[in-house]
């Protein structure tokens, strides 16, 4: 698959990429429909304030979230994804029916009714758009897979809001609203006939109807795995700041922009397309791999745009009230815009590939309980952003001051989730090292395996090779390094921050040494990737030294596959000791130096000597060092 928008051409993700995001759009048609009844027309309909009725119909679509997400999980880990799918389409067309009727008779409690249905409808659909995605595509596809979604999402939910205000505004608007969501739900019903099977991971599952003790023992399944408990509460951080800002839109517009109606709009589509770019970028940045180093770029964004956008923000809106084209116009304006644009992008390269993580790490038996468990995270810390934006406002903020405030929370965040997390810091200086520096060239990839133990033996020509070979490689590497590599700062917290072993050789200290091949030989025992480079020593001339008998003794505990890897490219770089020491001529620095990485089809442990595996590196590395 060479382009991720070639993958809404396929069975496997077409009709499901068409499935979400008309559902997306329906809950939006209808919600905002509803709320600009209610606003507008409320007399007609209930004597309760209007301001009252839309925060109720917010409240009424999150419950369920609350409620039946634990539910939900246990269904999509138990039925075909696919199957459920369907049937949650028919669910939908009954309850717009319904609409219909509460459009008809101007039934407000039969609207709030069905709005919670709706809501229900999401929470069901949520862990089957989610869990069903690893079971249709590869990895390489995951990343691009996620950013499809996510960006088809905030489309739809832009879409499905402004149609939503216009068919309401509309003569006849309860008519067309009703008509407008049958149509949309059909749809989607079509759409999903065409989703292919999805079998269910553990059919034997038996349901828990306690939604309570459910939502307990899903969350427990999140924490099993460190990294995905971490990656969701990052999601619903996300989710908090998000919301946090689009609930504040249209009073920004209007009492600090000066903006009316379609300012809003005009704002919310700067928004949302910044997140749809910035989804569809991931891929293209990450490689077509799940990259979580783009996860603190985008947390760096959030927060630098964030607090431009305080600082951006007029103090005195316009006297007069300024339509889309006036705004845009106004002195000041595009640099608000481009803020609210770079929210949104960073936002795609923060929570896309926080997505893909939780999918490819999850354990596959659970793995839709644990997007229950993410949704219902994500829906209380939303809950809680609105509460607490409810407080700074009311203890004097002006809404410019509170983005500062939540600019500078999301720093605070990010580095408490860094410092318990150093993976994500770590895989950041590669992502930078590989795209600032070098342009990577990666061949065989596929022969590193996605699980399970696997020994990689590759050349070694700079110090900067392990790095290089970190951000080629779909899982994470403890490599077996010189303990002196320690010394150097930046180097040090790299290699510490992803279980590197240091080593030292038999006549330096063979106690280190020892302890070295043990620590191996545990990592691979517990199913991990080890890289080693067996000459034991940075290439002084740029050739391939003969290789020291330090994998024969890794393999004899440990008898896994072996992967030959050949780097080229880096001999000359000022990380090599081309013309003396290392760093020893700055000038000769260049820029987007081409680094090619050769990796070769397994080898059996038996057949991996010494020998052996240096003429397979050296075929992979070819003529130029």
């Amino acid at each position: 698959m060479s382009s991720q928008y070639q993958l809404v051409g396929t069975r496997r993700f077409g009709p499901f990429f068409g499935t979400q995001f008309l559902g997306a759009f329906n809950d939006n048609l209808f919600k905002n429909a509803l709320v600009v009844l209610l606003t507008f027309h409320s007399a007609q309909w209930t004597s309760v304030r209007p301001e009252l009725l839309s925060n109720l119909a917010a409240g009424v679509f999150i419950l369920p979230y609350f409620l039946f997400s634990a539910t939900a999980g246990q269904l999509a880990d138990k039925f075909d994804k696919a199957r459920l799918a369907r049937l949650l389409k028919l669910f939908e067309i009954g309850i717009v029916l319904i609409a219909g009727l509460g459009f008809h008779f101007h039934h407000l409690w039969l609207l709030m009714t069905c709005l919670f249905l709706l809501g229900i409808h999401s929470t069901f659909f949520g862990p089957v758009k989610y869990a069903i995605l690893p079971q249709h595509l590869s990895e390489e596809e995951l990343v691009g897979g996620n950013a499809l979604v996510e960006a088809g999402t905030f489309v739809a939910i832009l879409l499905g809001t402004l149609a939503g205000g216009l068919l309401a505004g509309a003569g006849h608007g309860n008519f067309w609203v009703s008509a407008a969501c049958l149509a949309v739900a059909a749809a989607g019903y079509l759409a999903s006939r065409g989703i292919p099977p999805a079998p269910a991971p553990e059919p034997t599952l038996r349901l828990n109807p306690n939604p309570f003790t459910e939502t307990w023992h899903n969350i427990g399944f999140a924490r099993a795995n460190r990294t995905v408990f971490l990656s969701i509460l990052g999601i619903s951080w996300f989710w908090l700041y998000g919301a946090l800002f689009l609930a504040q839109f249209p009073a920004y517009t209007k009492s600090v922009l000066g903006g009316t109606e379609s300012s809003v709009t005009l704002v919310l589509a700067t928004f949302t397309l910044g997140i749809g770019f910035g989804s569809m970028l991931c891929e293209r940045l990450s490689g077509r791999h799940v990259e979580i180093g783009l996860v603190p770029f985008g947390s760096i964004g959030l927060t630098l745009f964030g607090l431009d956008l305080a600082l951006a923000s007029p103090a005195i809106p316009s006297p007069e009230p300024l339509g889309a084209l006036a705004l845009v116009a106004s002195p000041g304006t595009w640099r608000v815009l481009v803020d609210l644009f770079g929210i949104g992008l960073f936002g795609g390269f923060f929570i896309v590939p926080l997505y893909a993580l939780i999918q490819l790490r999850s354990n596959r038996e659970h793995r839709a309980r644990i997007i229950a468990a993410n949704n219902i995270m994500n829906a209380l810390f939303m809950v809680g952003g609105a509460l607490a934006a409810a407080g700074l406002l009311s203890a004097g903020l002006t809404i410019p001051q509170m983005f500062g405030v939540a600019a500078l929370c999301n720093a605070a965040v990010a580095v408490y989730i860094y410092r318990l997390v150093p993976e994500f810091l770590l895989r950041f200086i590669v992502w930078l090292l590989v795209h600032s520096v070098y342009r990577l060239e990666k061949n065989g990839i596929e022969h590193i395996p996605h699980e399970g133990a696997a020994l990689l033996v590759c050349n070694h020509v700079s110090f900067v090779d392990a790095l290089v070979i970190m951000a080629a490689s779909p899982r994470p590497i403890r490599f077996v390094m010189d303990h002196r590599i320690f010394r150097w700062p930046v180097l040090s917290f790299a290699f510490r921050a992803s279980g590197a072993i240091p080593i030292a050789s038999a006549r330096e200290d063979h106690a280190v040494m020892e302890k070295a091949l043990g620590e191996a030989a545990a990592a691979l025992a517990n199913g991990e990737l080890v890289g080693i480079f067996p000459e034991g020593a940075i290439t002084t001339d740029g050739e391939i030294g003969p290789f020291r008998p330090g994998t024969t003794r890794i393999l004899e505990r440990s008898p896994v596959p072996v992967i030959p890897i050949g780097l080229s490219g880096l001999w000359g770089s000022i990380f090599s000791r081309s013309g003396g020491r290392v760093l020893s001529s700055p000038w000769r620095a260049r820029p987007f130096r081409r680094v090619r990485l050769n990796a070769g089809r397994p080898l059996p442990a038996h057949v991996a000597e010494p020998e052996a595996l240096r003429l397979q590196v050296l075929a992979l590395r070819g003529r130029t060092p």
